[in-house]
């Protein structure tokens, strides 16, 4: 592929944040409007998106590896209606405490990503709502996006208050990689 990716997380950017639990059905995933409108930049820019997710849920048994992936299947149905599609989703369903490469702050899904369709890590974002999507990105060298309250610190090149915010970032800040 040799271009550059969009990296997003989920809860929180792509779907609602359900808060300090999980979405453990599809009937509480709810798409956030801000994300369909970065995934509709990044797309008419030539940039390929991926959902790089932390799911210890699995792991605690909240729900199962194939009830996630339906969310993602059913997601990624709704995505299509609109014309709109993410190239892969990473899911990370170990728990926090295991030490895996994969779990954000650690790269190992982004560098997964970049590994299995030979992406460009230059020119490469992260968009995430806490400051570990921000140190996964950073370390796979991505430029970063951080979504939350203004009043929380954080070290990504962008800091804005809502997903909402994104869609004009992006329009301003990719570089066109149509091929």
């Amino acid at each position: 592929m040799n271009k550059p990716c969009i990296f997003f997380d989920r809860d929180g950017i792509v779907n609602e944040s359900p808060g300090p639990g999980y979405v453990e059905r599809w009937e509480d995933f709810h798409l956030m409007p801000g994300f369909v409108e970065a995934l509709k930049t990044a797309t008419a820019k030539g940039y390929p998106a991926v959902i790089v997710t932390n799911q210890q849920g699995v792991a605690k048994g909240l729900y199962s590896e194939d009830d996630l992936n339906d969310i993602h299947q059913q997601m990624r149905a709704q995505l299509r209606e609109q014309g709109l599609d993410v190239l892969d989703i990473f899911q990370c369903t170990h728990f926090a405490a295991a030490g895996c490469a994969c779990r954000k702050p650690k790269p190992g899904m982004i560098l997964q990503a970049f590994e299995k369709y030979q992406m460009e890590p230059s020119g490469s974002w992260m968009i995430g709502d806490s400051e570990k999507d921000v140190e996964a990105g950073q370390a796979a060298g991505c430029r970063t996006i951080r979504v939350c309250p203004l009043t929380e610190k954080t070290t990504a090149d962008f800091h804005v208050e809502q997903i909402d915010d994104v869609s004009a970032i992006l329009e301003k800040e990719l570089v066109s990689c149509k091929l």
